[in-house]
């Protein structure tokens, strides 16, 4: 940019000592041709005609307004050429005040730049520093959850391999539990069977034995037998529906005895009560 400043105010400097050289050179011109007219004049004033004087005249008056329209001319190129400079100087001048201005416009940007990155490396040294700080408080933190993070892993993996057992404990407990209660339900219904057979044994015994009793009694009634009279199983037989000495289901032996004593089995609870 201040190049071009430079470049424009040369450019109007040649132009204004152009125009003076022209003007120079013009002026001369138009007095040499004056210094001409006045030799031709002083020349032929004395020997010529009427004619020739009033054409001498004219000659003269033209030429004099041709210079003194050439000076005019050469006044105002000279004018405006002095304008031009002095326009192109005083563009110079400003072009060279912004250069000024634009110059510490920027060794200000400079200098507040300089002073901003300053602040700037300092802020971010710090921020560096507090970042590198942070950076090692976090590795200290990850060392120390790492390490308690394998103690938990070792502690849960002894959990769960104590858990595995004792939940193979409780399967092993739950199937003897089971096989124990089936065992128990099984026992306690063979229980009940036996019981109930038991049961029906011992009602069947019990009613072989009141037969029996009842036939002892008619043998004795019969026979006029007393109550301490003995029948043997061959004296009963005629007196069995079937003419068959009952049997004990349970496989007890039956004792007839004496007509006053009710008939026994070997077999305990098979009595009549």
């Amino acid at each position: 940019m201040p190049s071009v400043f430079f470049l424009f105010a040369a450019g109007f400097s040649m132009a204004a000592a152009d125009a003076d050289t022209v003007i120079e050179r013009r002026s001369r011109r138009a007095l040499a041709a004056a210094d001409k007219i006045r030799i031709f004049h002083f020349l032929f004033d004395g020997g010529g005609g009427k004619r020739e004087k009033e054409a001498a005249m004219k000659l003269k008056d033209l030429f004099q307004g041709l210079c003194v329209a050439a000076l005019l001319v050469a006044g105002f190129l000279l004018f405006s050429a002095n304008n031009k400079k002095t326009a192109a100087e005083t563009a110079a001048r400003e072009a060279q005040h912004q250069v000024d201005d634009l110059t510490a416009l920027v060794a200000q940007l400079k200098a507040d730049n300089a002073a901003a990155q300053a602040t700037d490396i300092v802020s971010m040294r710090a921020e560096n520093k507090n970042l590198s700080q942070k950076f090692s408080q976090l590795q200290s933190d990850y060392t120390r959850l790492d390490s308690t993070n394998k103690l938990l892993l070792r502690q849960l993996s002894s959990y769960y391999e104590t858990a595995v057992q004792q939940q193979e404990k409780l399967q092993a407990w739950e199937a003897a539990s089971q096989q124990a209660s089936q065992q128990a339900t099984v026992a306690a219904r063979e229980q009940t069977q036996a019981q109930k057979k038991a049961a029906q044994e011992r009602d069947a015994c019990i009613r072989n034995l009141k037969e029996i009793d009842a036939a002892k009694q008619k043998w004795a009634l019969v026979n006029n037998k007393t109550d301490v009279d003995i029948p043997t199983e061959r004296d009963l037989l005629t007196y069995f529906s079937n003419g068959v000495m009952p049997v004990c289901p349970s496989g007890g032996n039956y004792s007839v005895n004496a007509v006053g004593l009710p008939p026994t089995c070997s077999v305990a609870g098979h009595a009549i009560q």
